[in-house]
């Protein structure tokens, strides 16, 4: 009796086991797209994107780069104050994008160039995302709104 009790103990605790390795595997699976590392121009300069990783950019439209072609496609540059990455995006930008004024894009290199699936721009006047000020308070080119 005893045994029969110890052996449907260790199914039971086997069966668990391979279930929560199962729920693991298929959460990572899911999350394989969904998650996005997000970069400062500075930190690419550093450390380059692997060919054909998506992740995001963030930082300030540079005043004077921002150029619209004929079509949606819209070309500028992204500033932390320590170094500059061009950009392109074909597609609608949000209103509230603007030179001098901070964004996130999400996509990925091709050669020198981020090309963005997505862009982001602030939602009010002082809103900036914390990512972008973080990076600014690195280089010590933030200037608080408040102040």
């Amino acid at each position: 009796m005893k045994s029969l009790k110890k052996k449907r103990r260790i199914q039971i605790l086997a069966a668990a086991a391979i279930a929560l390795v199962l729920a693991v595997g298929l959460i990572g699976y899911g999350f394989r797209d969904g998650i996005n590392l997000y970069r400062a121009p500075s930190q690419m300069v550093e450390n380059p994107p692997e060919a054909g990783e998506v992740f995001r950019l963030g930082g300030l439209v540079e005043d004077g780069s921002l150029v619209r072609g004929a079509s949606e496609t819209v070309s500028f540059r992204v500033t932390d104050g320590g170094a500059s990455i061009p950009v392109r995006f074909t597609g609608v930008l949000p209103d509230l994008f603007a030179e001098g004024q901070g964004m996130i894009g999400t996509g990925r290199m091709e050669g020198d160039t981020f090309i963005a699936t997505e862009i982001l721009a602030k939602h009010d006047e002082n809103y900036m995302p914390r990512e972008v000020i973080d990076s600014l308070k690195e280089q010590g080119v933030y200037e608080d709104p408040n102040s």
